[in-house]
């Protein structure tokens, strides 16, 4: 089995939109988890002052990466008018073209940094559903 990749990103909330945030990343949760099922976590964050947002997901695989970012592609337009991104930052070892649809995507939503980090060290207990015994 391939290692994980662990994505990363963090986003400005643009002033008076908090609500809209919230909404659009409830919708996107809801078809993403109706969508996509090797995706193994997929959780938006917002701050306490509510001026920050920040996404995490763990997928399988970077064909898991890859196709997420295929399908919400046109989902992700909702979010060009609510935020500003700041950065992605994945850990693992990705596809060049995952990387290059990440660098898309960060300029698509305000021209954020991305950033991949290479595992040196450590282990993972994440397994697929379809994988646990």
């Amino acid at each position: 089995m391939a290692d994980p990749l662990y994505y990363v990103d963090h986003s400005d909330l643009r002033e008076g939109r908090l609500a809209e945030v919230r909404s659009a990343m409830r919708d996107l949760a809801a078809f993403v988890e109706a969508n996509e099922p090797r995706l193994l976590a997929y959780r938006f964050f917002v701050d306490e002052p509510g001026a920050t947002m920040t996404l995490l997901a763990v997928h399988p695989d970077s064909a898991s990466l890859e196709f997420h970012l295929e399908l919400g592609g046109p989902r992700f337009r909702a979010f060009a008018e609510l935020i500003r991104m700041r950065s992605i930052d994945l850990y693992g070892r990705p596809s060049p073209a995952a990387v290059a649809r990440l660098r898309q995507k960060a300029e698509m939503l305000g021209g954020g940094t991305v950033t991949v980090h290479s595992p040196e060290a450590g282990f993972g207990r994440l397994r697929p559903p379809d994988q646990v015994k």
